[in-house]
């Protein structure tokens, strides 16, 4: 039987990206339904009508849903969710607010709410092959040493109200594994395409690369801190590779995945890394990362640098995140991490042409 498919972020980037990665690796299906946010219909429309120009695809492939996943029923019209509890066999969940800096609040009904709405829908559906989730590795907060795919609830803190509510939106998705096969999928920070460099917006590293660029006028630059942390940088086509393949296949029911970089560099070298690539320059001297916090709590300091001050607490986050798990089930598919300075190059040249691009940077407060 041909699949339909039921994603919730689109026309997000990630959320093109695997429904052009399901289309490139032939699965069958007969159907993709969009759940999109009104104000983003007429983005989506646009969205939806270049893939379908691009893989040659019949005007009804695709269906665009209004809806919110904060609503119940994620605000479906009740005629049309009766149709879909008989017809869709894979659920993509990806919308959530990823800003690091992101009020409580709103983190709490997006992140939360949003995916208990999506849990209790699932539950009505009938025929439901696959619940594919998109958590973080970062669920595991302030831990530190080696994090094994298979913990969740250790007592951690957080840094911030965005790993937070990931986190009780993730615990909140493992209530339902036993009732739906479900497969988790937890990414490391996110960079661009290997080849292309192509992402959708310039956060985690790429504050480093504002951060560079707004200060590439002084006779040196410091390392900031000691820069022993490890950097969780992975490229978004083996994301979505990955977690295609392992939303698919029968060995992911029930199962987390931490895709993050087997081979992680430390921090100071993905530092001097990138900005060897940006400037052609090396970092010279350190200074503190107190003080580094200190000028980004400055609200005009962080709005030119562009910089979230949240992101520095990723430099001194000594944890390891164990995907060996994920590496075992992906052995025989073709698919793997790439080495991280083979990314950086395509990465930096994307970031140059995109820099001054409002679409790319965040809003930072």
């Amino acid at each position: 039987m041909a699949n339909s498919y039921f994603f919730t972020g689109f026309p997000g980037f990630i959320a093109t990206s695997l429904i052009k990665q399901i289309i490139r690796d032939r699965y069958e299906w007969e159907h993709m339904y969009l759940l999109v946010l009104p104000s983003l219909l007429e983005k989506a429309r646009s969205e939806m009508n270049q893939i379908k120009e691009e893989f040659a695809l019949s005007e009804e492939s695709f269906i665009l849903i209004s809806g919110d996943i904060t609503n119940k029923d994620l605000g479906i019209p009740p005629e049309l969710n009766e149709q879909l509890q008989h017809q869709i066999t894979h659920i993509f969940h990806l919308a959530a607010i990823y800003d690091l800096a992101v009020p409580k609040n709103l983190a709490f009904q997006v992140n939360v709410i949003g995916t208990s709405n999506i849990n209790n829908w699932i539950l009505t559906l009938h025929n439901p092959e696959r619940y594919i989730y998109f958590s973080t590795s970062y669920v595991a907060g302030d831990r530190e040493g080696r994090i094994l795919e298979t913990e969740l609830e250790k007592g951690q803190g957080f840094k911030n109200h965005y790993e937070q509510t990931k986190y009780e939106a993730e615990i909140s998705v493992r209530a339902i594994m036993n009732s739906v096969p479900t497969t988790i999928i937890r990414p490391g920070i996110v960079v661009g395409n290997t080849q292309t460099g192509e992402t959708i917006k310039f956060d985690g590293p790429y504050f480093i690369l504002n951060f560079f660029d707004k200060l590439r006028f002084l006779p040196f630059l410091p390392y900031l801190g000691s820069g022993k942390a490890e950097g969780n940088f992975v490229p978004v086509d083996y994301i979505f590779k990955a977690a295609n393949y392992l939303g698919h296949a029968k060995i992911g029911i029930g199962k987390t995945y931490q895709l993050t970089d087997p081979k992680p560099y430390p921090i100071k070298e993905v530092y001097r890394m990138l900005m060897a690539e940006l400037l052609g320059r090396e970092p010279s001297g350190s200074i503190p990362l107190s003080f580094s916090k200190w000028l980004l709590s400055i609200p005009a300091f962080r709005k030119w640098t562009r910089v979230e001050k949240e992101a520095l607490d990723y430099f001194t986050c000594m944890a390891e995140y164990d995907c060996s798990r994920a590496q075992e089930d992906l052995r025989g598919s073709g698919i793997s991490c790439p080495d991280f300075k083979e990314v950086i190059p395509a990465m930096v040249d994307f970031y140059k042409k995109h820099k001054d691009d409002p679409e790319k940077q965040l809003k930072i407060h």
